[in-house]
């Protein structure tokens, strides 16, 4: 069964520019590129969807990174508590957040505000280019919101490296990678120093569940690609890694569009795993054969 409209993690253009205007709307920018931290920032400043706020993917929505950490730890409660009081958050906001395409470093906050329990949320399909696509208003002008103050409150549906291990050992968890199949077999690494995925991955990467445009497959197409890797478990068996905790997030969302809740994010993901090197890596292509 699809999500209910209040639930779909997912809003087109036209409807979110109907929106602007409405005070419960808080709008955020979420535009990144890995190699070039400076460049999200530049991009909100040189115009961007009227009214929204800018959220750095590395600051907002990560923490300092430590040496046992990955390469965007999630943030602590409190700092992220206070990143959304600067927005003028509160229960009853409505959050659409984009980024400059499908929506990757956005479902990062779409997953991270779910974590904590809100649900009004959701990522612009196509993202800013969508947007510029069907001629809609842009704005240079940095917002002025009210702060409140909003408590600290943990992520939930998190697993840690301990908790992974077990899991896959136990054959009780199905850990899906959202890398691209060449870095998950351990090829073309170009930004961990080891190459590889954590033993006992599946491989699911992000880019297969959209299309042109950026635009989620429909439903059919979608479901069909997932499936399997949703047969045989409950959604609460499923642990979504990536790099570093973003791409991820990614395919929390589209499970959410096909109505599947509960599964989790190994949120540390390989960058993390391999800080270790008792931890089991594995080169090759997914086998799909793990629980």
């Amino acid at each position: 069964m699809m999500p209910t409209p209040g639930d779909a993690p997912l809003v087109r253009a036209p409807e979110l520019a109907a929106l602007l205007g409405d005070p419960a709307l808080l709008v955020v920018d979420c535009r990144s590129d890995l190699p070039r931290p400076e460049w999200g920032l530049a991009q909100y400043r040189a115009g961007h969807i009227p009214g929204a706020v800018f959220a750095s993917l590395d600051t907002a929505l990560s923490g300092p990174i430590t040496p046992d950490s990955g390469r965007h730890p999630l943030p602590s409660p409190a700092h992220f508590a206070a990143t959304l009081g600067g927005w003028g958050f509160t229960p009853d906001t409505n959050v659409v957040a984009y980024d400059q395409g499908a929506g990757i470093a956005a479902a990062r906050l779409w997953w991270m505000l779910r974590a904590r329990g809100h649900r009004h949320v959701r990522v612009l399909e196509g993202g800013f280019a969508a947007w510029q696509a069907a001629g809609l208003p842009t704005d240079t002008a940095t917002p002025v919101r009210t702060p409140t103050t909003v408590p600290p409150s943990p992520f939930a549906g998190v697993v840690d490296a301990d908790e992974v291990q077990r899991g896959l050992a136990a054959r009780t968890l199905r850990l899906i990678d959202a890398r691209g199949a060449d870095r998950f077999a351990g090829e073309n690494e170009t930004i961990d120093p080891v190459a590889g995925h954590v033993a006992g991955a599946r491989n699911h990467p992000f880019a297969r569940n959209f299309g042109p445009g950026g635009l989620l497959l429909d439903e059919a197409t979608l479901r069909q690609s997932w499936q399997r890797h949703l047969q045989g478990v409950e959604p609460s068996q499923l642990a979504m890694m990536c790099g570093s905790g973003i791409t991820a997030c990614y395919n929390l969302l589209a499970l959410a569009a096909l109505g599947v809740e509960g599964a989790k994010l190994y949120a540390g993901s390989y960058s993390q795993w391999i800080r270790d090197p008792n931890r089991r890596v594995a080169t090759g292509p997914e086998t799909g054969t793990e629980p």
